[in-house]
């Protein structure tokens, strides 16, 4: 047998050797860390002197009261698994269920709903604690990787909660009106839909309810279904599904105060309060307005409406459901789950009364924006994606604003206007598929790096 000397790239004359980027790793790490920490304080301080619950206290609640969502917590643990080896896996779920069967009979006994999500929370923090304390190497970095992505996805819906309170004592007026006149140039679809899901029935509205409100179930077994690899080869992938939802999460909710907005259920309907403009919502389309203003509104209900976050959330999650990281395609059931997923919510999204169909657009709009920022960052930033990207934040500031200022030509021309919406939509659309999906690509193997592909068993 003939031995092979492999040359190491760092014992060459002037090369210095390679250092490792583990002291920065956790560097960086810990800025995170308190970063996250300083944010959650300062929410609660405010939250506390606006009288509402905040971030540290729904926390709190997690762990040791009733905590304010049950499938949340649980898509938070199932995503630390993922960083986990089988028999690890088993352990922390069943630990996770016996510490939630034991809350929710002593809730049950107590007089109290039979609420979970304690277990899994719990259980999230001993993942983390564990790996940073025991465990070393690549067992170490994966685990503590996917717990963290576990933690900011229960932290998020933390954050996103009191940004609604925000937006409420932050936006005193909505700007509704503006919207609906708007609306006008897409068919009014928000009134459409509302009087087809009262004509399919209860069946019909129990379905589209839970997906709706479920998003975060078909975005972790998405999620999951990509980070599937980690634990046998030690290598995450460049992009995955949680990256465009948290960035998504940051970025959405600040038009929130730019553009405030509460939907026509609320404006137009039985739920405004005694603040909406008529009961019109969603039987009879209000007249045209031909002098809309800004509107008082109520102290509870959130302007979260411009843009459509469930339709930008949606449809990164039928985006990711298209291929596998590696390029190859995606198997036919996550395929057609990712499409009847984006289908219910935006039937969901207007047949419920929560949003105007402009707000789907600038939603989607906004969501292919972000995919173009992140995806396949080994490709850089050439002129491809700098136009995308460019074209895209262009195309939404130039919604907005046509939203705001144009709204009555809009409705008073809404063949054009309505074409011209479209249009912009539909062009972006094209544009982004054509950069990320309309070219063959050949898929990539995972390969094993050296030093982190490991057997935790």
């Amino acid at each position: 047998m003939v031995d092979v000397l492999v040359e190491d790239p760092g014992a060459r004359v002037g090369v210095p050797p390679r250092r490792s980027s583990a002291p920065t790793t956790r560097i960086w790490g810990v800025a995170a860390v308190l970063a996250v920490a300083a944010l959650l304080i300062a929410l609660q301080i405010a939250a506390t002197g606006q009288g509402f619950e905040g971030p540290l206290a729904s926390l709190w609640k997690d762990y040791a009261g009733t905590p304010k969502s049950m499938s949340v917590p649980w898509a938070g643990l199932v995503l630390a698994l993922v960083g986990l080896t089988a028999r690890r896996r088993v352990l922390a779920v069943s630990a996770a269920v016996v510490i939630d069967l034991i809350g929710a009979g002593a809730r049950l006994l107590a007089g109290d709903p039979p609420t979970v999500g304690n277990g899994a929370v719990i259980v999230l923090t001993a993942i983390a604690v564990t790996a940073l304390l025991r465990w070393r190497g690549a067992e170490r970095r994966n685990a503590l990787g996917a717990a963290a992505l576990g933690a900011l996805l229960i932290l998020a819906t933390k954050v996103g909660d009191v940004w609604l309170h925000v937006t409420v004592v932050t936006r005193p007026r909505v700007l509704d009106q503006y919207v609906m006149l708007a609306d006008h140039a897409l068919g009014d679809p928000s009134w459409l839909m509302g009087r087809v899901i009262d004509a399919l029935g209860p069946a019909v509205y129990a379905v589209l309810h839970w997906v709706y409100i479920e998003l975060p179930v078909a975005a972790i077994v998405v999620a999951v279904w990509q980070l599937r690899r980690i634990v046998p080869t030690g290598q995450w992938p460049t992009h995955y599904l949680v990256r465009t939802f948290l960035v998504l999460g940051l970025l959405g909710p600040i038009v929130y105060l730019l553009f405030p907005v509460v939907g026509p259920m609320f404006a137009y309907g039985v739920d405004g309060h005694g603040l909406q403009l008529g009961n019109y919502w969603p039987s009879v389309v209000p007249p045209i307005e031909r002098d809309p203003a800004a509107m008082p509104f109520d102290t509870a209900t959130p302007r979260n409406c411009m843009p459509s976050m469930h339709t930008a959330w949606a449809l990164s999650v039928f985006l990711h459901t298209r291929r596998d990281i590696d390029g190859s395609r995606a198997p036919a059931w996550l395929r057609w789950g990712g499409a009847f997923w984006l289908v219910c919510t935006l039937i969901a999204t207007l047949g419920f009364g929560y949003h105007y169909g402009v707000d789907l657009v600038a939603g989607a709009v906004l969501c292919l924006t972000v995919e173009s920022v992140l995806r396949e960052p080994e490709r850089g930033w050439g002129w491809f994606r700098v136009r995308l990207v460019g074209a895209g934040a262009a195309t939404l500031a130039a919604l907005l604003l046509s939203y705001r200022y144009l709204a009555v030509p809009m409705a008073e021309y809404p063949a054009l206007a309505g074409t011209i919406v479209l249009a912009l939509l539909a062009g972006f659309a094209a544009a982004f598929h054509a950069t990320w999906f309309a070219t063959h690509r050949e898929p990539v193997p995972a390969r094993v790096q050296p030093g982190l592909a490991a057997d935790y068993s």
